[in-house]
């Protein structure tokens, strides 16, 4: 065990031998942190939370009361292998929050980034990449093997099936299963989750310039009207376009995935 002398942890806390606390952490009651888990500087772990498995954190992270992160994966496949959990920098993890840890044919690793909020009661499967500044809205679920890129939001209650890749600045509504990879800023809604536009609030808060906002607009049309296949006419678009935002939703589709792409209405 390995503890900072300024970490504050309270008397009922249980900390097993092998567990690795940083500086100024502060541990609350009835916590329970694994021999496996290393803690960077100035985490937080509010009242009864638990951290287990092996599970990074890095600086400043804060764990809400009832959340359990780094423990094993809802996979009937999974053996009792050694898999990890890495978490990043300042982010916040509500109540009753699960993080899973990943499995051995998912690549053994669940990670998250920095600056994410993820709200009371949603589940974050094994084999998961999260990246950062992305926010899961209360009791949504993302499964197994998902990509989620950075600036995301998920609304509360949804469901994103497994191996799906949502793309950057995308916004997925409220009560929606998302079962298609969904481009980068786009606008997802309905309750089987259809492509219904971009998402221009994103774009504007973030500060993207109007010309862009203008190709990504344009953009858009090609997706939704034209000859050819989906893909055909994404690669038709990069071709007319020199945004970044458009090329990075041309390098979005004509990656690699196991999953065909919500297209615009359907």
């Amino acid at each position: 065990m390995s503890i900072h002398p300024s970490a504050n942890i309270h008397a009922s806390a249980v900390i097993e031998d092998g567990a690795v606390i940083g500086e100024n952490c502060v541990i609350g009651a009835f916590c329970f942190v694994g021999a496996d888990v290393k803690m960077g500087a100035r985490c937080v772990l509010m009242s009864h939370a638990i951290i287990k498995g092996q599970t990074t954190l890095g600086d400043e992270n804060t764990v809400f009361s009832f959340a359990v992160v780094g423990e094993i994966p809802q996979d009937k496949k999974f053996g009792g292998e050694i898999t990890r959990l890495e978490i990043g920098a300042r982010n916040r993890i509500r109540e009753h929050v699960t993080v899973n840890t990943g499995t051995e044919g998912g690549g053994g690793l669940t990670k998250i980034g920095d600056d994410c909020l993820l709200m009371a009661g949603c589940h974050i499967a094994h084999d998961v990449i999260l990246a950062n500044n992305v926010i899961v809205v209360n009791s949504a679920a993302v499964a197994g093997h998902c990509i989620i890129e950075d600036d995301v939001i998920i609304g509360g209650l949804a469901g994103i099936h497994q191996f799906v890749r949502i793309g950057k600045g995308a916004i997925i509504g409220a009560v929606t299963m998302v079962t298609n990879d969904v481009i980068p800023y786009g606008l997802v809604q309905a309750p089987r989750g259809q492509l219904d536009g971009l998402n221009l609030v994103g774009l504007k808060r973030r500060g993207v310039e109007r010309q862009d906002i203008m190709a990504l607009r344009a953009a858009f049309q090609m997706m939704a009207q034209g000859d050819g296949t989906f893909q055909d006419r994404v690669k038709r678009m990069g071709d007319d376009s020199d945004s970044q935002y458009v090329h990075h939703i041309v390098e979005f589709v004509t990656g690699a995935t196991d999953r065909s792409f919500l297209t615009p209405g359907g």
